[in-house]
């Protein structure tokens, strides 16, 4: 089954992430990672290094004539940026093991100062440059080939920003459709709501005068999403758990919601849940509201799954303001300065459209199986056509 493995930090030499359990045959190009990749970039509040980074793509291994083999699929993302970084060539004279110039201010709210003393370093760079946020191209890279796979179960992941800093859709705004995603990307801050968008904007503009950083909310809609996904039988199947893990792991997340869990959990469960319904002219089983976010029981319901991330603003700062201490000498001062942005919520959205992809492939294959694409498609419609009634 699907599962990745990324390598690679922040102004190295390149990113590489490997995807085992891809089925043979499914068709992917390098443009299929690009588009997702400069999706990534996306945003108004980022910052410079959005013009002019570069994502140098190439295949390293498992895709042959265009199509997968069934093995690892490896793919290498060259940093444009690496023969001129003095964050990494500035360090070439210093011996081994040492720093020419260490940063001994780690910055409130970022892994610096813990990922320092977990693994007894004296530079926060050697902490920094693998937390950093960059790491994602690697993730978007593996969730663009997971897309392509779902594609051929008709299953499509997309995203919105709902919030950001004050600003926020309103509750009765209407979500994006698969069709409605070119719409989204087009905005600014790739909200769906035209009003709420230049509200955001506006908080944008106020936070970057001020030197300070953006958080805010991204909902991720997942259309087709067969029902029987995931499981209630081990803790660690549950469909719903699997997601929350994996969005929670996207840098500067903080909080993972499946369909209307922060609301429903001050209302009465006779408000809280979905009615069931029959549809006649579909044969199938409805629900009538989206509250349980399309997964029941830890399984998918065969409704709209719906998940929300919520990021913290940016620990880095434009006009670092936050107090920290000096590791060396101890003495109170504030964090360092690094190249960052004013809000990344609007790129953090292809990020978890990225994660929520690879859980959907991941447990697709493990309900209907097969090693070649084909396979897994005849399974997925065999079982199909199990419903509305699997009784024996």
């Amino acid at each position: 089954m699907l599962r990745f493995l990324t390598a690679g930090e922040s102004h190295g030499p390149s990113l590489v992430v490997t995807v085992e359990g891809l089925p043979a045959g499914l068709a992917v190009t390098l443009d299929d990672i690009a588009g997702e990749l400069a999706r990534r970039r996306l945003g108004y509040g980022r910052g410079p290094r959005q013009r002019f980074e570069a994502d140098e793509l190439r295949f390293i291994g498992g895709v042959r004539h265009g199509r997968t083999l069934g093995s690892p699929v490896a793919i290498e993302i060259g940093n444009s940026e690496w023969t001129r970084s003095d964050k990494w060539h500035a360090e070439m004279s210093a011996a081994p093991g040492e720093t020419a110039a260490p940063l001994t201010t780690p910055r409130p709210g970022h892994a610096d100062l813990a990922g320092m003393q977990k693994y007894g370093f004296s530079d926060a760079r050697d902490v920094l440059e693998r937390a950093s946020a960059r790491e994602t191209a690697a993730r978007v890279a593996a969730g663009a080939l997971a897309k392509v796979l779902l594609s051929h179960l008709a299953i499509d992941v997309i995203s919105h920003v709902v919030r950001l800093g004050g600003a926020a859709v309103a509750p009765t705004s209407p979500r994006p459709t698969v069709d409605d995603l070119d719409t989204v990307d087009d905005s600014p801050v790739r909200c769906f709501d035209a009003a709420a968008a230049d509200a955001m904007v506006e908080e944008i503009k106020a936070a970057a005068a001020a030197g300070d950083s953006l958080g805010g909310v991204v909902e991720v809609l997942a259309y087709g999403v067969p029902v029987g996904l995931g499981s209630h039988v081990h803790w660690d199947r549950k469909l719903d758990a699997l997601i929350a893990h994996a969005v929670m792991s996207i840098q500067a997340i903080k909080g993972v919601e499946v369909g209307d869990a922060f609301e429903v959990a001050g209302a009465r469960g006779s408000a809280a849940h979905d009615a069931i319904t029959w549809d006649d002219g579909g044969d199938r089983y409805r629900r009538e509201t989206s509250r349980a976010g399309g997964v029941e029981g830890g399984i998918s319901t065969g409704e709209l799954v719906v998940v929300r991330a919520h990021m913290k603003p940016l620990a880095t700062l434009n006009r670092p303001t936050l107090a920290t201490v000096d590791t060396v000498t101890k003495e109170s001062t504030v964090s360092f300065k690094e190249r960052t942005d004013v809000t990344a919520v609007p790129a953090m959205g292809v990020v978890a459209e990225t994660m929520v992809a690879l859980v959907l492939a991941r447990e697709a294959q493990r309900k209907f199986g097969g090693d070649t694409v084909s396979e897994l498609v005849r399974n997925a419609e065999a079982f199909a056509e199990t419903l509305p009634d699997p009784s024996p």
